[in-house]
């Protein structure tokens, strides 16, 4: 029954993120994918959160909301895909700065959100 809950949850999460990217990028820099590194960044710290929350024995809980929810709402191949475009327009070097970014931005958010989680667990 959790692989059905992973699947269905991950429908909303990447519905979640759809919706948030349109609203984010309607009020930010549509020649920059922000969106993305917002959305993954958002979605790595509260990664952590469940995660570090859940290492308690939570495990259907980090499965449907972590696997299922948040592995729909961030997007690995989406931020990938919306860097080559930046490169591809003549901007390597933002693509190239966007990238190094959300890789750091997220790896912190992750950390935070693990500390978070097990300090509220």
């Amino acid at each position: 029954m959790i692989p059905l809950w992973v699947a269905l949850v991950g429908g909303l999460g990447a519905a979640a993120r759809f919706m948030l990217d349109g609203v984010i990028t309607a009020r930010l820099s549509r020649s920059l994918p922000t969106a993305t590194l917002i959305i993954n960044v958002t979605g790595s710290f509260l990664l952590g959160v469940v995660t570090g929350w859940a290492a308690g024995g939570a495990e259907a809980v980090r499965a449907v909301a972590g696997i299922g929810f948040l592995g729909g709402f961030t997007t690995f191949s989406t931020a990938s895909v919306e860097l080559v475009r930046v490169v591809r327009v003549g901007r390597a070097p933002a693509a190239v700065a966007l990238g190094v970014a959300m890789l750091l931005f997220s790896v912190a958010a992750a950390l935070i959100g693990l500390a978070v989680g097990a300090a509220i667990r």
